[in-house]
């Protein structure tokens, strides 16, 4: 039977400014393991510290503009558009336009703290 998740459950988000993140699918909001879905709202200027995750994050921007730092440079990533980043590949994710971003998330293996290895 399926099964129906009636709201998302508020996660905190690391940054420097509020961010907001409602996990639909993950270890929070429906104790699934193998997978997360959340959606997020970042205001302008926002940033979070980089990070080195144990999982594949594929992201698609609904509005806005999402910067995606890594090795190489960075991915300016536009409503309409998506981008994977790799597990064990180091990122940083921000939205350095005036309107900020919107964008669903979902991670492999699902989005934990202690697999996300943020830089201190």
């Amino acid at each position: 039977m399926p099964t129906l998740i009636p709201q998302p459950t508020r996660i905190q988000a690391a940054g420097n400014k509020p961010k907001l993140i409602d996990e639909y699918i993950g270890r929070v909001n429906s104790q699934t393991l193998p997978v997360s879905v959340a959606h997020m709202r970042s205001p302008a200027g926002w940033q979070e510290p980089g990070q080195t995750p144990e999982f594949d994050e594929y992201t698609i921007v609904l509005r806005g503009l999402l910067r995606v730092e890594h090795q190489g440079g960075h991915l300016d990533v536009r409503a309409g558009q998506a981008v994977i980043a790799h597990q064990g590949e180091g990122t940083r994710y921000s939205t350095p336009e005036a309107d900020g971003a919107e964008y669903i998330a979902v991670c492999l293996p699902a989005f934990a703290i202690e697999t996300v290895h943020c830089d201190a």
